[in-house]
């Protein structure tokens, strides 16, 4: 068979001196850093939707994308050569993981059950694929936001029936997930939520989403899928107000309605910027509650109010995030997800492979950056040092629920007042943060 991108070899590491824009300069997949490989820390995923279904169109012009492997039509065969291409461009690349919804491998037929045949045929090479390259599935999920059927959402929707379409069809992406061995499930409200509150029963949506969520956890346990689920928040866009907002908003959604046992986050930095956070804060929140599961790899433009999905390029944020996942211990699920599309600009094949690797090398570089700033200490030390007023055996007695209000109006009085509080040193801790980028 002919190779889909002939002029393209397979990525190896050329280091930092390298000027070859088809070789990584900071990943070594097999570099040791903490104690494991960069293959191990980083877990690496290609999205399938924007990689190989993006046209590159936006609400202004039609798509620009070039790929020679893609006809355009909805077949059943264009959609297996593209499962082709796909494998050929994540053998090359050096990745271990891959992500998709139903839809984006899969065209939709004429109705649920035609559809779901046309999935299974592709399912089939996908599979033939995945055992010819070992590369593996990260985590599926099904598109109900795109077909007009969502218009008004899916498992919020206040039509019964877009409701049981949104179920039947999450169950047959489940099953397809299973299916592939992947090894996880991810929910992302894209039109869960609403545009103006005149016409919703907010609280009625909620309730069903919670319920549908409850419906999609028995059946995981039904089927024996014993991969990990994941909600996706997202503030905004389309609906001006989405339930799955931000990492704080998921959580007290899963705590009220009891299914915090069953899923983690996918955090998302361009989604972060939306909600008003820095991804490092929706990371520890999520790490505070021990639900941090996994990211998606993208950035977006701070001058641009929507989700431009752009490649991470910034060590800055790079290394925030990695930080983070070494301070909860690394992976145990998940992975670094680029959710993340080229520039319309950059329409040709051969942009596809530089944009993941410099993404790629961007990652490495925030590995790298973290752990020497861990071996270092300075940071951890100032934290703890801030905070030891805490070890104090008062400190103790109120983190255990020891103490109240009385005692503590007792030790006051005693003192008389609060003694000069220490500074908090921000300059100091960037300072020594720019020693390592």
């Amino acid at each position: 068979m002919a190779e889909f991108f002939p002029d393209v070899p397979k990525i190896r590491y050329g280091g930092p001196t390298s000027k070859n824009p088809l070789e990584f300069k900071h990943y070594n997949p097999d570099e040791v850093v903490a104690g494991k490989t960069m293959r191990d820390h980083l877990r690496f995923s290609v999205v399938y939707w924007h990689t190989f279904t993006n046209p590159l169109s936006d609400p202004f012009g039609v798509g620009t994308a070039v790929r020679p492997w893609d006809d355009g039509t909805k077949t059943v065969e264009n959609a297996q050569r593209r499962v082709r291409a796909a494998f050929e461009f994540f053998e090359k690349l050096g990745v271990p993981y891959y992500a998709f919804h139903d839809r984006d491998v899969a065209p939709e037929g004429a109705s649920l059950k035609e559809t779901n045949a046309i999935l299974d045929q592709v399912v089939k090479v996908l599979k033939e694929e995945q055992q010819r390259t070992g590369v593996k599935l990260l985590w599926g999920t099904a598109n109900l936001f795109s077909n007009p059927r969502y218009m008004h959402g899916a498992a919020t929707s206040p039509h019964l029936d877009s409701f049981a379409f949104a179920a039947a069809q999450v169950k047959k992406a489940m099953e397809v997930t299973l299916e592939l061995g992947g090894e996880g499930y991810t929910f992302w409200g894209g039109r869960e939520g609403y545009s103006t509150l005149l016409n919703t029963d907010l609280k009625r949506e909620l309730d069903h989403l919670g319920r549908f969520l409850h419906m999609a956890v028995d059946y995981k346990k039904s089927i024996g899928f014993t991969g990990q689920f994941y909600i996706e928040p997202k503030p905004k866009e389309p609906t001006k107000h989405q339930y799955d907002s931000d990492a704080a908003a998921c959580l007290n959604f899963l705590r009220q309605y009891n299914l915090l046992d069953h899923f983690k986050l996918n955090l998302e930095t361009n989604h972060a910027t939306l909600a008003g956070h820095e991804m490092m804060h929706e990371m520890v929140t999520a790490i505070a509650a021990g639900a941090l599961g996994s990211i998606d790899a993208n950035t977006g433009d701070p001058l641009l109010g929507w989700d431009t999905d752009q490649f991470p390029t910034s060590v800055y944020l790079t290394a925030q995030c990695m930080g983070c996942i070494l301070d909860m211990g690394g992976f145990t699920t998940g992975g670094v997800n680029f959710d993340a599309k080229v520039r319309r600009e950059s329409f040709e094949p051969i942009d596809l492979f530089y944009a993941h690797i410099g993404g790629m090398d961007a990652f490495a570089r925030g590995l790298k950056i973290a752990d020497a700033l861990r071996r270092d200490g300075r940071l951890s030390q100032f934290l703890a040092q801030r905070y030891r007023s805490w070890d104090s055996d008062l400190g103790r007695k109120i983190e255990a629920g020891q103490t109240g209000f009385a005692d503590l109006e007792t030790y006051i009085l005693a003192k008389g007042d609060v003694a000069p509080m220490e500074s908090g040193r921000q300059e100091l801790l960037e300072n020594i943060v720019n020693e390592f980028i």
